[in-house]
């Protein structure tokens, strides 16, 4: 991956949709040579192209990311997590936590219910630590690609 690359993966960041014909440009390249380097891209399997939801545009009032402790494989934890619908990820760690876990939830309410009445009881869960943040939040997920 070049420079021209890396600035392909930073436009692409910012918006996805971005039209050949203004990607090129941005990058140093005609829009049909910026095509090429994508495809080669994807092709590579070095980049994919996904839709990323925003939760709290889909109805989201409150979210947290949740540290999670575990006595035991977190793996089964994780597992148990990933079958419920408020649960946007989880990332498994090697740091102060086992787990990482980022949930959704109509209201501080409802995320407060779900951690204690649904997360607490999994089996091995030893710690929760809740990182919330409320109201108006738009998700970025920008990688630094150099």
């Amino acid at each position: 991956m070049d420079d021209i690359d890396r600035a392909i993966l930073r436009e692409l960041q910012t918006d996805g949709r971005i039209a050949y014909a203004d990607l090129g440009p941005k990058v140093g390249l005609s829009a049909s040579a910026a095509r090429q380097r994508l495809q080669r891209l994807l092709d590579s399997r070095a980049v994919q192209v996904v839709g990323v939801t925003d939760p709290m545009a889909m109805g989201g009032q409150a979210m947290a990311l949740l540290g999670i402790g575990v006595d035991g494989d977190p793996r089964a934890v994780a597992d148990a997590l990933a079958e419920r619908p408020e649960v946007v990820y989880s990332v498994l760690t090697s740091g102060g936590f086992d787990l990482f876990a980022e949930v959704v939830a109509s209201g501080p309410k409802d995320l407060l219910d779900f951690v204690n009445d649904v997360v607490r009881p999994i089996e091995g869960v030893r710690e929760i630590r809740s990182f919330p943040y409320f109201g108006i939040h738009t998700h970025r997920f920008l990688w630094d690609v150099g």
